[in-house]
C-alpha cells in the first residue's frame, strides 16, 4: 500500500499508536524494496519510508506518468528485477510512505525504535512524523564524490549520477554536447545513456585505469554478470563513436556564462596533471563523479561501529545477516559499501529474512540463506575491487589552483585552506572547518568533505569524511518544537547549539 504525505489519512502520521510496526525499512531503492518485500512476506507489519514520490531509489529512477513515457526500461538494465520488487510490494500489506524525510533514529529505553521525518514533497508539511518499530532497516544509499578542479561551479556542470537522474525521471539532457569524466565504472553507464538518448559525447574521460582489476582474477571470474554489463556499455560507446580517455582528467571548464569547453590532462599514477598535456574539447556541459559516497550519517548518530572501504570512504560494518554493531539495527545496499543493484538487492533480501526470523522467534536456519550469502559475498569482493581500483590518487589536489572554490555552499577557496594548513597548523578536516568554514553550508561537507581532508593531509594519508552529522536533513526549529517531549536527536541541544563544527 503506497500513502502519499499530504494524504490526510496517512497512517504514519504524528498520532501513530507507539510500536504499530515490526518493522521501519528507511529507503525504497533495490535494497529497501527487496528487505520490505522479504519481510513483508514472512508475516512482518513494515513500513517502507522514502522521500521520493516512486519506489526504485537512485538506481531505478523513472518518469513521472504524466511525462508518458512508453517504455521507461529502456533507459536501465535489469528492469525485470525492479518490476518484480515493485509487483510484490503493491500486492503487500507493507505501507510505502512517500514523501518521508528521515533526519533521525532513536534506540528507546525499551529496544524499540523511532523514526523522526519530515513529511512533504520537499519536506514541508506542517506536522512532524514520528513511527515506532521494534526493529530497523536503514537503505539509505550513497551521494555523488566530486573532486573540485577551475571552473566546476559553471552552470553546465552536473554530477554524473545527476545527469542520468535528468534522463531517468525527467527524460531530460543536461546539454547538447556533453563530455563525461572522473572516475568509475559509472561513467561508462552514464556515457552510453545519454548517446542513447541523443546527446554527442565528445570523450568519456577516466582517471583511473582498468588494469588494477586483473589482480583479483577471483573476483572477475566469479561475477561473470559484471564483464557483460562492461561489454554492453562499451559496446554502446563504439556504436556511438565515443572515445574513452583513460589516466585523464577534467582539469580546468571554460565558459563565461555557462560551460564552453574544458580542459582534459593526463595524469601520472598519483593523479598528478602530466605538465604539457592538456587539450581543448568543445562542450555545453560536463557529467561529473569520481564515485559514491556510502550514506551512514543516521547509523553514525547511533554509534554504529564503520570500516574503512579501499577508496577511502566509509560504510558500515555488518555480519554475516547484516546486522549493524547496535542490536536491533540492519543495513543493506551501498550503506555497506558501493556495489550496484544486484548486490543491494541480495543484500536486503537477507537482511529481510533475517529480521523476520529474529522477531518471529523462529531460529535463522543456516541452509534458508545460504545461497544468497555466499552470492552476496562474491559480489562484495568485487566491490572492493572495484573501489580499490578507481581510489582517487594523491596528486589530484595538484589540478586546484588557490582560487577554486573547494566549498560552494560557504565559497571557501583552496588557497583559504591550503593557508590555515600552512600557516594555522590544521592537520585534519574538523580544525579547518573551524578555522574556513569550510562543510558548515547546507550540503554539511558531502560535496567538499573529501577535498578539504585531502587538502588538510598536505600529500599524506587523508582522513576518512566525518559521517556524524546532528540530523541527516535540515530540520526546521518549528518541526522540533512540535514534537511532543524532548528533541530525538541524542546530541545536548546546548552543544548543537554552541559547537560552530555542528553549524
Amino acid at each position: 500500500m503506497t500513502a502519499s504525505a499530504s494524504e490526510p489519512d496517512d497512517p504514519a502520521g504524528p498520532d501513530r499508536p507507539t510500536g504499530a510496526y515490526d518493522l521501519v525499512v528507511v529507503g525504497a531503492g533495490p535494497a529497501g524494496l527487496a528487505g520490505a518485500v522479504a519481510a513483508t512476506e514472512r508475516g512482518l507489519s513494515v513500513a517502507l519510508l522514502d522521500s521520493s514520490p516512486r519506489p526504485g531509489g537512485q538506481f531505478y529512477r523513472h518518469p513521472a506518468p504524466a511525462l508518458g513515457a512508453r517504455r521507461p526500461e529502456a533507459l536501465h538494465h535489469d528492469w525485470a528485477a525492479f518490476a518484480d520488487l515493485r509487483r510484490r510490494l503493491d500486492a503487500s500489506s507493507a505501507d510505502h510512505l512517500t514523501g518521508h524525510h528521515v533526519w533521525s533514529v532513536v534506540k528507546e529505553a525499551d529496544g524499540t525504535w523511532t523514526t523522526n521525518a519530515l513529511a512533504g514533497a520537499d519536506g514541508s508539511a506542517d506536522a512532524p512524523v514520528r513511527i515506532r518499530a521494534r526493529a530497523l532497516l536503514l537503505a539509505t544509499g550513497a551521494y555523488e564524490r566530486q573532486l573540485p578542479f577551475p571552473g566546476w561551479t559553471l552552470p553546465g556542470v552536473v554530477g554524473a549520477g545527476g545527469a542520468q537522474a535528468m534522463l531517468k525521471s525527467g527524460l531530460v539532457l543536461p546539454g547538447r554536447s556533453v563530455v563525461v569524466a572522473g572516475s568509475g565504472p559509472l561513467l561508462l553507464a552514464v556515457a552510453s545513456s545519454l548517446a542513447a538518448a541523443g546527446a554527442r559525447v565528445p570523450a568519456v574521460v577516466e582517471a583511473a585505469g582498468y588494469l588494477r582489476y586483473g589482480r583479483s582474477p577471483r573476483a572477475l571470474v566469479t561475477n561473470p554478470r559484471k564483464a557483460v554489463e562492461a561489454l554492453v556499455h562499451t559496446a554502446a560507446l563504439v556504436r556511438h563513436r565515443v572515445p574513452v580517455r583513460l589516466r585523464s582528467a577534467v582539469t580546468e571548464v571554460h565558459g563565461t556564462d555557462r560551460v564552453e569547453a574544458v580542459t582534459v590532462s593526463r595524469l601520472d599514477r598519483a593523479w598528478r596533471p602530466v605538465r604539457g598535456t592538456g587539450r581543448r574539447i568543445a562542450c555545453d556541459a560536463l557529467a561529473v563523479g569520481h564515485g559514491l559516497v556510502p550514506q551512514i550519517e543516521l547509523a553514525v548518530a547511533v554509534g554504529c561501529t564503520t570500516r574503512a572501504l579501499p577508496d577511502g570512504t566509509l560504510a558500515l560494518a555488518l555480519d554475516d545477516l547484516q546486522e549493524s554493531s547496535v542490536p536491533g539495527l540492519w543495513a543493506a545496499g551501498e550503506t555497506g559499501g558501493v556495489g550496484g543493484a544486484e548486490l543491494a538487492r541480495t543484500e536486503g533480501e537477507v537482511a529481510g529474512r533475517a529480521i523476520a526470523a529474529r522477531l518471529l522467534g523462529r531460529p535463522a536456519r543456516a541452509g534458508a540463506t545460504a545461497g544468497l550469502r555466499r552470492r552476496r559475498d562474491r559480489m562484495r569482493a568485487f566491490a572492493d575491487v572495484m573501489a580499490a581500483a578507481h581510489a582517487p590518487g594523491p596528486g589530484w589536489t595538484g589540478w586546484l589552483t588557490d582560487d577554486t572554490d573547494v566549498c560552494r555552499c560557504e565559497e571557501v577557496p583552496a588557497g583559504r585552506v591550503r593557508e590555515a594548513v600552512a600557516e594555522y597548523g590544521a592537520r585534519d578536516a574538523r580544525t579547518v572547518k573551524l578555522l574556513t568554514r569550510a562543510g558548515m553550508g547546507w550540503c554539511q561537507g558531502r560535496m567538499c568533505g573529501t577535498a578539504v581532508a585531502c587538502l588538510a593531509a598536505a600529500g599524506g594519508t587523508p582522513e576518512p569524511p566525518a559521517e556524524r552529522r546532528p540530523f541527516a536533513v535540515p530540520v526546521p526549529l518549528s518541526t522540533l518544537a512540535a514534537l511532543d517531549g524532548p528533541p530525538s536527536d541524542p546530541t545536548p541541544a546546548s552543544e548543537v547549539a554552541t559547537d560552530p563544527a555542528a553549524s
